[in-house]
């Protein structure tokens, strides 16, 4: 069995110490937990953490950016055989690593990934939407291609990840452009329904907000699917739609959101080449 460090990314987020809390119930527990902490996040949470839960081996670091460019320049700093991710927004049930990091440790895969689940029944219009969409990517799309997983639960093997690296000009849609390059690689992934975790989506309550997070991540994934040469593909894809009423504001948003990604992807095509790497502070806007 090698070693592990879960990876927990956070933006001034005081859940974190919730998803500590769940850390520290593991019943397999992890080597490290290392802390990729945004320049906003008060030093006192950190310290709190260390306070708090003194049975984790906590380490951390502040990065530039937000929680994408706090992730992506972390790699440097993890040496465990595997690297598994959780989100300051998350809780994992005591069985959450040990089924997440199996498919690893038998030597099968490079990376697996598990759903996520509400953290509470939806109250809100918002968080409805997000357990619907959540329910269909982890029904439709993930079993059919791992290329689909949301990176916040993943476990990967570490030299593999940090190989790979993320790009930095594709943020908010990073997992789907590092997971189809691992695929291309010949790399297998493997989703693992059991490896589930709560998500906590009870801030969600703005509308405008939530639209310009969706346009953002629409814009991301456009990028991405353009990189790799498989917007034609995902194009021609049927995908029993949403039942909620945002789905329709989603619809509306994806065709600005794609004439957006084109025009932001050829400027980087006409810009000077950049290697994914690891050591990216954050995810920069596109060249003048």
């Amino acid at each position: 069995m090698g070693t592990v460090c879960v990876e927990v990314a956070v933006q001034a987020d005081p859940r974190l110490l919730n998803a500590l809390a769940s850390l520290d119930q593991q019943s397999r527990r992890a080597e490290r937990v290392f802390i990729a902490a945004a320049p906003t996040t008060p030093e006192s949470l950190l310290a709190e953490a260390r306070r708090r839960f003194p049975r984790l081996v906590i380490d951390s670091g502040r990065f530039p950016g937000g929680v994408v460019g706090a992730r992506a320049a972390s790699l440097s700093r993890i040496v465990e055989d595997v690297t598994a991710f959780l989100d300051s927004d998350e809780v994992a049930p005591a069985q959450w690593l040990d089924r997440l990091v199996a498919p690893l440790e038998a030597g099968s895969v490079a990376f697996a990934g598990g759903p996520t689940r509400p953290l509470r029944p939806p109250e809100s219009s918002i968080e409805r939407y997000y357990a619907e969409l959540d329910e269909s990517i982890y029904r439709d799309l993930v079993p059919a291609n791992v290329a689909y997983l949301p990176l916040q639960n993943t476990a990967w093997r570490t030299t593999e990840l940090r190989r790979l690296g993320f790009d930095p000009r594709i943020p908010f849609a990073e997992d789907h452009d590092l997971e189809t390059r691992a695929l291309r690689d010949g790399l297998r992934g493997v989703f693992v329904p059991d490896a589930w975790v709560f998500h906590d989506k009870t801030d969600e309550t703005n509308l405008l907000r939530w639209a310009g997070k969706r346009y953002r991540y629409n814009v991301a994934m456009a990028m991405s699917l353009i990189k790799n040469g498989e917007l034609s593909g995902r194009l021609k894809e049927r995908r029993t739609p949403v039942n909620h009423p945002l789905r329709y504001v989603e619809a509306l948003l994806k065709p600005f959101a794609l004439l957006d990604a084109r025009y932001r992807w050829r400027r980087w095509e006409r810009a000077p080449p950049r290697e994914p790497a690891g050591t990216q502070a954050s995810p920069p806007g596109p060249p003048a």
